[in-house]
């Protein structure tokens, strides 16, 4: 097996473990308030230290481990179904269908996408579920011009034209004969997508128009790290190696299977 696949799995599979049990791995509550240990540096009771209200960093930084992978796979299943859909009918029909949505796709893409992620955000309620689809509505372009692209060349192929002769409908040969065909280089751009979603989640909430207090989340809880760096260093290094880690091993993966 490619080492960078094995190694982005490797990182990744660890995640996932750590989010699926973060409830039997825990050893506090992550909303669990201690006056008597605030800015609590990492020490044998706590491994990574406790935030400014006193809460245990460690069981706080497990839950924003769920958060972000939550985050990261919804965000792109989103983009993904938007992205096919409309690159499969743009690139199998052609002409004025085709002009209509990668019009449609160059506008989109016309507006920086984080400042679109803000002007977004501030429309709707900064709860985790909106934050998931507004990371999807407007990260499904790239999918799609690529989509489009791969179905322009499948569709010219002798087993579509063979599948036309004998009477398929345009649904079963889209779904049965082009999409198998053009989906392993999707499947490549949605691993590296996952990466990037958990960075632009990270980064509204550390701007805080992310997930919101008291729930966890590696993003809100550099956001108060930086008001206590000098005294709490601890609150920047842990979720900002998670975040870091977490994105190097779905670079990995992608670059491992693109290769």
């Amino acid at each position: 097996m490619n080492k960078l696949i094995l190694f982005g799995i490797s990182i990744i599979a660890v995640l996932v473990l750590l989010a699926v049990f973060a409830p039997f791995i825990s050893p506090y509550n992550p909303q669990a308030i201690d006056v008597e240990n605030i800015l609590s540096p990492p020490n044998r009771v706590h491994i990574l230290g406790t935030d400014s209200l006193g809460r245990d960093l460690f069981s706080r930084m497990l839950y924003g481990t769920r958060v972000s992978l939550e985050v990261g796979l919804v965000a792109v299943s989103v983009s993904l179904i938007i992205g096919v859909l409309l690159g499969s009918l743009a690139g199998y029909w052609g002409g004025r269908v085709d002009n209509l949505i990668m019009r449609f796709v160059d506008i989109m893409l016309c507006f920086p996408t984080f400042f679109l992620l803000l002007a977004m955000v501030a429309f709707l309620r900064a709860t985790i579920f909106n934050i998931m689809l507004i990371i999807g509505l407007t990260s499904w372009m790239g999918i799609a011009r690529l989509v489009r692209a791969e179905v322009l060349s499948i569709k010219e192929k002798d087993f579509v034209r063979y599948a036309k002769a004998m009477g398929a409908g345009n649904f079963k040969i889209i779904s049965r004969h082009i999409l198998p065909n053009a989906l392993p280089p999707v499947l490549v751009a949605a691993v590296l997508g996952m990466g990037g979603a958990i960075l632009t989640e990270s980064a509204l909430s550390f701007l805080g128009l992310g997930v919101q207090p008291p729930t966890a989340s590696w993003g809100n809880i550099l956001m108060e790290g930086k008001a206590v760096i000098d005294i709490g260093w601890w609150l920047t290094l842990f979720p900002g190696m998670a975040i870091l880690v977490t994105v190097l091993g779905y670079n990995l993966l992608g670059e491992g299977l693109r290769k």
